[in-house]
């Protein structure tokens, strides 16, 4: 059974850091791209940042300079670092892990999600 356990979100104040973890279980974790997705109230889910099986790391240029992706493949988690936190980052925080080794085949999977909350 495939688990993704999302954790660290919570309130913080403008201009504050938190940092998200996601573990992962029934799975290869080291074969999976790993991704935190977030969704606002109204609005469609988007992607945040995402981290291949490799370490390269691509974000939402909303985030750049500021959030930070990285991976423990020996703790199946990923972790995404956020600084500078502004109220438009307040969402519901999701873990993806997606692996796609064929064209055609996929194996994708979701957390609960986790909620952060940006205000003064």
């Amino acid at each position: 059974q495939v688990q993704l356990v999302e954790s660290g979100g919570g309130l913080v104040q403008p201009g504050g850091s938190l940092r998200l973890s996601c573990a992962a279980s029934g799975i290869s974790f080291g074969f999976y791209t790993m991704g935190w997705y977030r969704q606002a109230p109204g609005k469609q889910r988007e992607l945040v940042a995402a981290i291949t099986s490799g370490s390269t790391t691509n974000y939402a240029d909303s985030v750049k300079g500021r959030f930070t992706i990285s991976r423990d493949n020996a703790k199946n988690t990923v972790y995404l670092q956020m600084n500078s936190l502004k109220p438009e980052d307040a969402a519901a925080y999701y873990c993806n892990a997606n692996y796609s080794p064929v064209q055609g085949r996929s194996w994708n999977y979701w957390g609960q999600g986790t909620q952060v909350t940006v205000s003064s």
